[in-house]
């Protein structure tokens, strides 16, 4: 089996060309921060609300918070290359602000459900119909000039990583505080939809609608063509095995603390933090391991990302204090947050401008799917074998996911 190379790098799009890539770049980075943090506000609470809800078994705990984690991403996977379609063809904002009013309003109507299936439900309708990530990504591949790309989605990923952080902490305390697990539903659903406001009125987009006589393939002739396109699959696959890894601890992480510390009160808190250790650290790395992957090449970081993620995944199976749960937490996320702008980078890259939407639909795809089988997973895994084996789970797939780069991929240097 031959390794596989990136393509031919896309048509380069200079400066000149996208007058407001700064504005949009400065816009997008407040609103991916807000949208981060809004989303997150709820992580540490979900399995906790959830005995308001009628689930009062440890099984069932586990097998809910998996279930409801992975629902809206299950959804997102199947929807996205659809809405990344209709992005090609009517605009990539008009996408971003649909997804933020889906979020925004799904976030609010999880405040008021009355029961589990109520929950899962809005969960559901949230995947089908938000797709912000996708959204996003699209937005920026398409409106920043060639030669800023790569510090483009750097930057986005460290204000996901910023938001992550901050939203799990605040989202705990805010439910310890009111002593209400509903509240921060509330809350992050309507900071989402003045993000949406402010999307509106301060993102600028530089779209040219494609000719309506344009001859343009069938959906699924496009899907067959980006897997048959040398280098994308691997990558794809890259973004799938990393976000199931990373995201099958997640449903978990407050029910593993309750473990450690029992239950005192400010246990969403406590949470939270745990949570939002990940994010902090990556905040520092990414920027880092972004410049090193242009002085060393992509592969390489990605090989470091991979390996030192797994390394530090491993000892949190046998975690006996909550300060060396978050020590360990914070390790993980020196390595973790880089596997995913870089990857999409190098896609990016491979993918001409106008065709990032579909592209960046099916990668989409694929890390929904990772986020979506990996919460699923690990609360199946939790449920059937215990809390530590999730981790044990997740440090294999990293592993394996380490090998299969140093074996499959090769990326070709761009020319100076």
């Amino acid at each position: 089996m031959t390794g596989a190379a990136t393509g031919a790098p896309e048509p380069a799009q200079d400066e000149t060309a996208l007058p407001h890539w700064r504005q949009t770049l400065a816009a997008m980075l407040v609103v991916q921060v807000v949208m981060s943090m809004a989303f997150t506000f709820s992580a540490p609470v979900l399995p906790l609300f959830l005995p308001e809800l009628g689930v009062i078994t440890e099984t069932g705990l586990y097998l809910w918070s998996g279930a409801i984690a992975a629902i809206a991403s299950l959804k997102a996977a199947l929807f996205s290359p659809l809405w990344g379609r209709i992005a090609d063809r009517r605009g990539r904002k008009q996408m971003v602000l649909r997804s933020i009013l889906a979020i925004g309003l799904c976030t609010i109507a999880m405040g008021f459900v009355q029961d589990v299936w109520q929950l899962l439900g809005a969960r559901t309708i949230m995947g089908i119909f938000a797709g912000y990530s996708a959204a996003s990504l699209i937005l920026i591949s398409t409106q920043m000039p060639t030669g800023r790309l790569g510090f483009a989605l750097g930057l986005m990923s460290s204000g996901q990583l910023a938001g992550s952080l901050l939203g799990p902490v605040i989202g705990g305390a805010m439910a310890d505080l009111a002593q209400s697990y509903r509240l921060p539903f509330f809350v992050g659903g309507g900071l989402t939809l003045a993000a949406g406001a402010f999307c509106l009125l301060a993102v600028r987009e530089s779209f040219t609608p494609p000719r309506p006589d344009a001859a343009r393939p069938s959906l699924w002739a496009a899907l067959r063509g980006i897997g048959a396109r040398p280098g994308l699959a691997p990558l794809i696959a890259v973004l799938l095995i990393g976000q199931f890894a990373t995201q099958a601890a997640q449903p978990i992480v407050a029910l593993y603390v309750r473990d450690i510390v029992g239950t005192p009160p400010n246990l969403a808190t406590l949470g939270g933090l745990a949570l939002s250790a990940t994010g902090l650290a990556g905040i520092i790395a990414v920027p880092l391991l972004g410049r090193a992957s242009d002085r060393f090449g992509e592969k390489r970081v990605l090989l470091l990302a991979l390996a030192g993620a797994a390394l530090a995944t491993a000892p949190q199976a046998l975690v006996g204090s909550y300060p060396g749960f978050v020590a360990e937490r914070l390790t993980l996320g020196l390595f973790v947050g880089s596997i995913v702008p870089i990857a999409n980078a190098l896609i990016a890259r491979a993918t001409p401008p106008g065709e990032r939407g579909l592209v960046f639909g099916v990668t989409s795809s694929a890390y929904f799917l990772g986020n979506s089988l990996g919460p699923a997973t690990g609360g199946l895994v939790a449920a059937t074998a215990g809390l530590p084996y999730v981790f044990v789970l997740t440090t294999l797939l990293l592993a394996i996911g380490c090998a299969w780069v140093a074996y499959a991929v090769r990326v070709a240097r761009p020319k100076a």
